[in-house]
């Protein structure tokens, strides 16, 4: 059971980055996936998630309109898309599983309902 997290990296405030979490090893379409962070000093914290479908993709306030979360089920990867970064989006960035429901409709943004989780991907915004 793998999740592997890529595409991070260092970047000045107002730019892109885009990261993606490939899995293996266990199942990837019928369950919620979703994205957390945790910057240097602080609790990790929810910044998106999405339904098995990708019908339903709740943000946290901090990140809304500027990260885009997606899917793609037949890759078994999972993206943020990460728009308009400011050095407060500094962080390790997390995929995680929600295996607790199949085919959920409703992301949770509880770290705790998550149980399979990847080992984090670091994104650096300078000022």
């Amino acid at each position: 059971v793998q999740l592997q997290a890529s595409g991070g990296g260092l970047v000045q405030a107002g730019e892109s980055l885009r990261l993606s979490c490939s899995a293996s090893g266990l199942s990837f379409s019928n369950y919620v996936m979703g994205w957390f962070r945790q910057a240097p000093g602080k609790e990790r914290e929810f910044a998106a998630a999405i339904s098995w479908n990708g019908g339903t993709t709740p943000y946290a306030d901090s990140v809304k309109g500027r990260f885009t979360i997606s899917r793609d089920n037949a890759k078994k990867t999972l993206y943020l898309e990460m728009n308009s970064l400011r050095p407060e989006d500094t962080a390790v960035y997390y995929c995680a599983q929600d295996r607790s429901s199949l085919r959920a409709q409703y992301p949770s943004p509880a770290s705790s309902r998550y149980k399979y989780w990847g080992q984090g991907t670091l994104v650096t915004v300078s000022s």
